[in-house]
């Protein structure tokens, strides 16, 4: 069995820049890429914290 889908959506967290990327995939997967995004797009500063809330921001994603 494959491993549930994530997702997270920038649309749901406003900000600023009215960034509009929708990240989905493995839990790791989104997980690394969001904190990449948040770190280079929206200028977070702390990446092993902002680890941790993204986490608890994740969605399920439907198959």
């Amino acid at each position: 069995m494959a491993a549930q889908r994530k997702s997270i959506d920038c649309r749901d967290y406003p900000s600023a820049k009215n960034c509009s990327l929708k990240i989905s995939g493995t839990e790791e997967e989104v997980l690394d890429a969001a904190v990449q995004h948040a770190v280079s797009a929206h200028g977070h500063q702390n990446p092993s914290a902002l680890r941790d809330q993204i986490k608890s921001m994740l969605k399920d994603e439907a198959d």
